[in-house]
């Protein structure tokens, strides 16, 4: 990013305080049956500890995106962990200059994340585990399908090499997807893989139920893999996109170069800048020829009024 665009995005993230904050994505899938009740509590000791993203409980388990203090943080991975069907939770750090999100949000949600398949369950049964040191050498190998299951709109930013791109607009969009392109006689090994590692391993779960005997997914997602594997060692191309404002980010968890489009929420590349299509906070290629002259007016509004707080020094 620009270091003008850098500073306005801060400058919309910060929180009094400031400093540089922890961020935390998270998920288990674990049987909660009693995850309603879960909600307050949970709510309440975020708002204690100044935690801000969001979290989803479901019967299933917990999913989320959190930032914090190293201390805040802390403190509310020991607070969910300190329910004993929670306890093996894991999570990826990565950091920011500030807040990378504006508010707080727990939620209750039918699935933690959504496929929309009856009883598919990775409480019950899931594919095969795969850690980043490992994913390299499984990926190689010429009899394995290797499918991105993120969407399209983060696939355009970065993937592994030689990964199928099912150009799915929602995680919904995936079992018709591999029904119709995929056949568990035909296609013997399958790996997959997606930002944290929650999609790939519901997935897994939905294709193991479909007969796919060999069902292999990057244990920790891309973000652990680029913590972990050195760049010059890398099959990964590109940027991961992430859902707050540093958009992607690179091997050793750094913030890439992309920036949001806010007419249509895309992440958009250096290249995409360069195009006509382009303006700051209104329009890319992706959506210039969609948005109604209402909706960008709106926008330059918008952006004049972020300007404006910049200007005097506040938020917006």
């Amino acid at each position: 990013m620009t270091s003008t665009v850098t500073e306005m995005m801060s400058t919309v993230a910060t929180e009094k305080g400031g400093g540089p904050m922890v961020v935390a994505a998270l998920y288990l899938f674990a049987a909660l049956p009693d995850f309603r009740e879960k909600q307050g509590p949970l709510r309440e000791r975020c708002l204690e500890l100044g935690i801000r993203g969001t979290l989803l409980l479901a019967e299933e388990g917990i999913n989320g995106t959190i930032s914090g203090s190293r201390q805040g943080i802390d403190a509310i991975l020991a607070f969910i962990r300190s329910d004993e069907r929670l306890a093996a939770l894991e999570h990826k750090e990565s950091f920011s200059a500030t807040h990378p999100f504006r508010r707080l949000k727990v939620k209750l949600k039918k699935e933690i994340v959504t496929l929309g398949v009856e009883g598919v369950d990775p409480n019950k049964v899931v594919g095969t585990y795969v850690e980043p040191e490992d994913w390299n050498a499984l990926i190689s190998d010429p009899e394995v399908v290797l499918i991105d299951t993120r969407n399209d709109y983060e696939v355009v930013l970065g993937t592994f090499r030689n990964a199928i791109d099912p150009k799915t607009q929602t995680f919904r969009e995936f079992p018709d997807y591999v029904r119709e392109h995929f056949n568990p006689e035909k296609h013997k090994k399958v790996a997959m893989f997606c930002t944290g590692g929650i999609r790939c391993e519901k997935a897994s779960s939905f294709m193991r139920a479909e007969g796919f005997a060999e069902v292999y997914h990057l244990k920790g997602g891309i973000l652990k893999y680029l913590e972990r594997v050195q760049p010059e060692e890398s099959l990964w191309q590109g940027e991961c996109f992430v859902f707050d404002h540093r958009v992607g980010i690179t091997h050793g968890l750094g913030e890439g170069d992309a920036e949001m489009c806010f007419g249509c929420g895309h992440p958009v590349t250096a290249p995409d800048r360069e195009s006509p299509a382009y303006e700051y906070g209104v329009s890319c290629p992706l959506c210039i020829d969609v948005l109604t002259d209402d909706k960008r007016d709106r926008l330059r509004e918008r952006m004049r009024q972020i300007n404006l707080a910049h200007a005097r020094g506040e938020s917006h």
